[in-house]
């Protein structure tokens, strides 16, 4: 599976970043992961860049179903959002409550759902959704011990349509931790294909996006 050349031919550009709600997110989220830093796993929001590998096999036409796990403070949200233009369904699973209030202020026409990635399924059936062709993660995959990578994994195949695409993100720096490898083992395990995107310097810290894609069948 070659990477969408979408992820920087076609990606919509957004307005100028506002330096108050920078620093409000950077706020937000270190706040958010002094409180669990293993289930935040970061201690910065995606930087446009990576949401914007993040969000590269989004379809360009049609009516796509975008099911969004972990979006934080919703960096690869908005980018969702663009890229879709009014198309489609885009649902976001956020399990930290501040978080979840704060991505339904900033984006309401975003099914936001206040719950467990691992739970998706169920949670998205609820809406009245039956599967997503596309599924975006910004879990922390690599602070997940083993059974946690594999419901949260699990649950992510559940909801994949066939042909469905699934992208998340590692960071460099820790790409050769064994959690880092045992998810990597995982993907590989799960998916019919699995590529790594360039890494990505304009953020931080650095980091890459795996692209992973079920059989159509």
């Amino acid at each position: 599976m070659s990477v969408p050349a979408s992820e920087t031919a076609t990606t919509p550009q957004p307005g100028p970043v506002d330096a108050g709600r920078l620093r409000g997110d950077l706020g937000t989220f270190a706040r958010e992961f002094l409180r669990s830093p293993a289930r935040i796993g970061a201690v910065a929001p995606s930087s446009r860049r990576l949401a914007e590998a993040l969000t590269a096999p989004l379809p360009e036409r049609g009516e796509p179903v975008v099911v969004e796990l972990g979006p934080g403070t919703g960096s690869c949200t908005g980018m969702i959002q663009n890229r879709l233009a009014g198309r489609g369904r885009h649902l976001a699973v956020e399990l930290s409550p501040t978080l979840a209030d704060l991505l339904t202020a900033r984006h309401p026409k975003v099914e936001v759902i206040t719950g467990n990635a691992t739970e998706c399924q169920s949670l998205i059936a609820e809406r009245g959704v039956t599967a997503a062709d596309v599924v975006v993660s910004g879990l922390p995959w690599a602070s997940f011990p083993r059974d946690l990578q594999l419901s949260a994994l699990d649950a992510v195949c559940e909801v994949l349509a066939p042909g469905g695409a699934f992208t998340t993100f590692a960071y460099v720096f820790a790409a050769q931790t064994p959690p880092a490898r045992r998810f990597r083992q995982l993907l590989r395990e799960r998916f019919e294909e699995v590529v790594m995107g360039r890494t990505v310097l304009a953020n931080l810290p650095p980091a890459f996006v795996y692209y992973a894609r079920r059989p159509r069948t």
